[in-house]
């Protein structure tokens, strides 16, 4: 029961930070707006384009814009500072080591071929 709500409270917390209430809202307007203009016996084309064009708006259109537009945007997010590194005076210089040797390639895969396992292989039943 608690792990039930809590993962419809994180739904819901996850629904409100990304904004999809506001698209979930909209289509509701969008979905009334043109079942509205359907019945009033306009064709399918006029309706969509009336729906859709943004200068015919419905209450809950006007009022779901006004909502976004009073939306406080987030502070949480810092601005963005350019990086300074200071000047260096002095020049890099890269020595290499007085002696350089690879190391053996010891290569375990390879050896591990020709060894015989340590048992033999398990039987079936009916062999």
């Amino acid at each position: 029961m608690f792990a039930r709500v809590g993962r419809i409270l994180i739904i819901a917390s996850l629904v409100v930070m990304t904004g999809a209430h506001w698209a979930a809202l909209q289509t509701v307007a969008w979905t009334t707006m043109l079942a509205a203009n359907l019945s009033s016996q306009q064709s399918v084309a006029e309706a969509v384009s009336e729906t859709f064009d943004g200068r015919h708006l419905c209450p809950l259109c006007r009022a779901i814009a006004a909502a976004k537009k009073s939306e406080k945007k987030s502070e949480a997010v810092a601005p963005t500072m350019k990086m300074e590194f200071p000047l260096v005076t002095g020049k890099i210089i890269l020595f290499s080591p007085a002696q350089f040797e690879l190391p053996p390639q010891n290569n375990c895969f390879a050896k591990s071929f020709f060894l015989k396992p340590p048992l033999q292989p398990p039987r079936g039943f009916f062999v």
